[in-house]
């Protein structure tokens, strides 16, 4: 009816115009009808000779009043026909602004709905998070060398998964009886997710990290390309590529820019084959792989997961009728609210995402975060060990010396300069979650947070900013920086992690985030150690400790 009406206004602004062709583009020449009051005041009032004076001064009088009202009439008229035009104007232009596709992400991350969307634990698209202390560069500092770590962008869920996420929706199209208003869109809801793979949102996630990177190391990008490894998984590589994309056009277009270098970057692929050292890519500690340690994180989850998930449960029965969900699915459909909603080249929200309270998502981010920490992090006695080859390597690249380690790193490729350069200055690796988790335990970024509990929500206040969502979200980065200082005798060293500066208390950071290199790397003295990779092949023996310095 809008669009309707909308063309009868056009159909009669032609009607009261005339037209010419000016460039391949319809204009109007408008032509201002003349105002009556104008022409009526100056108009002489005319009357027949055959009548008295008396009824001449009556006529007279009746003919003003007849000119005064017909005034008015045309005013109204007028007045009316351009509110008639302006309400569907704004009409129109109210449907089109409602109906302009915005995406949700950009440099800072992803926007929309952030009471829901920076709760879906490492399934959240990533976000610029809050730093209480400043992400700039610090006054009379100048960046000397920036490493980062990320993780690939958002994809489809693993091969596993997928197939139970199918079986779900199968199932209670099979099963449920009817809908009530809010799950209705479920009945017509058809899985298309796919396996494992990129999805065109998670490859923009990328190449905004790389235009980002470039942005805030510009000084050094300008003239410098970063040296590039990548873990052999595609959407890791995919992921790589997507990034460096994002960093050369950002360089093309600064025009003070001296690099030649064009697309494609040279890269390092390690393989992720069965017994292959990675040091992005965990998978040689047997203990860890396959040993009981390995449960220690889904049993943590299963027991908040019986806390939270019951009353979500029976509220989802109680709209699906029939369909019987459990526990496990509960969760499964909140899953399928990140992985449709980054399914999207835009990033808009699904429905699905609707159908919980933030609260909800609140307990939901809490149970994802209680399976990394337990699983990959400190409440897991061999994780961190797992991320102690990349942080001897992060030692080397930083103190320009030989990479010393005998956990997971690859010999043959960090003893070559061609494959493992110390001179660099920028570097740029690409992973997966859960190692990016176990080297950030390496290092002892968060080792101040006390064990979670698992039977009560923490936030992210009282776990000193450890959740998923916050650490290894989709396209999560980490920058590792060291800058000369005015006033500092030795380079200095901070961490930031999606935009957060880290504190860095296990080498006394300062109130910037900045411990001296020689503190940064005495404090590392768990990974130079090693870390407890002997345990990976012999039987466990006592508790390991959970509280690794």
């Amino acid at each position: 009816m809008k669009t309707a009406a909308y063309a009868a206004v056009l159909n009669h602004s032609r009607r009261t115009s005339t037209t010419r062709e000016d460039e391949g583009r319809v204009n109007y020449n408008y032509e201002p009808v003349a105002l009556e009051e104008e022409t009526l005041g100056r108009e002489e009032i005319r009357f027949s000779t055959d009548l008295d004076a008396e009824h001449h001064i009556l006529l007279a009088q009746h003919l003003r009043e007849f000119r005064k009202n017909n005034r008015n009439r045309t005013w109204i008229t007028i007045m009316g026909a351009l509110g008639v035009f302006l309400f569907f104007y704004l009409a129109i232009a109210d449907h089109t602004i409602h109906h302009v596709k915005a995406s949700c992400d950009g440099l800072d991350g992803f926007t929309c709905s952030p009471e829901i969307s920076r709760f879906w634990g490492q399934s959240t698209p990533y976000f610029s998070v809050a730093s209480e202390i400043a992400t700039e560069v610090p006054n009379q500092c100048q960046i000397t060398f920036a490493q980062i770590l990320s993780r690939h962008g958002a994809r489809d869920p693993t091969a596993s998964k997928t197939v139970r996420y199918q079986e779900l929706v199968d199932r209670i199209h099979a099963n449920a009886t009817s809908y009530s208003k809010s799950f209705a869109f479920i009945k017509d809801y058809k899985y298309t997710l796919g396996a494992d793979q990129l999805t065109t949102f998670g490859q923009k996630q990328l190449v905004n990290s790389g235009t980002k990177f470039y942005e805030r190391y510009r000084t050094l990008a300008q003239s410098i390309t970063p040296f590039v490894r990548t873990s052999g998984q595609e959407r890791v590589i995919e992921s790589a590529q997507n990034w460096t994309q994002g960093f050369h056009t950002a360089r093309l277009q600064d025009a003070s820019s001296t690099a030649n270098e064009s697309l494609p970057f040279n890269m390092v692929l390690i393989s992720e084959e069965a017994g292959q050292n990675n040091t992005l890519d965990h998978g040689l500690c047997t203990n860890f792989e396959e040993g009981s340690i390995n449960d220690i994180g889904d049993n943590a989850a299963a027991l908040w997961q019986a806390l939270f998930a019951p009353a979500i449960t029976t509220r989802l029965n109680e709209n699906l009728p029939g369909a019987n969900l459990t526990d496990d699915d509960t969760v499964m459909m909140m899953d399928l609210c990140p992985f449709n909603t980054v399914a999207n080249d835009d990033g808009t929200l699904h429905p699905f995402c609707n159908l919980f309270t933030a609260a909800e998502w609140q307990q939901y981010d809490y149970l994802q975060t209680l399976g990394k920490y337990y699983s990959y992090s400190m409440g897991n006695p061999l994780a961190p060990t797992q991320g102690v080859g990349f942080t001897n390597e992060l030692i080397a690249r930083m103190t320009n010396s030989a990479v010393i380690d005998h956990t997971s790193t690859n010999s043959t490729l960090d003893s070559s300069p061609a494959t493992f350069p110390l001179e660099a200055i920028l570097y740029a690796d690409f992973s997966h979650d859960n190692d990016m988790m176990t080297i950030f335990s390496a290092i002892g970024l968060f080792n101040s947070t006390a064990p979670l509990l698992n039977t009560t929500l923490m936030n992210s206040n009282e776990t000193n900013g450890y959740t998923a969502s916050r650490i290894v979200p989709f396209s999560s980065r980490a920058y590792f920086e060291k800058m000369v200082c005015v006033g500092e005798a030795e380079e200095m060293v901070r961490v930031v992690i999606n935009d957060r500066v880290m504190p860095l208390d296990t080498c006394g950071g300062d109130a910037l985030g900045r411990c001296t290199l020689s503190a940064f790397v005495d404090s590392l003295s768990f990974a130079r150690a090693g870390g407890f990779w002997d345990s990976c092949f012999t039987p466990p023996a006592g508790n390991s400790t959970l509280r690794l310095r």
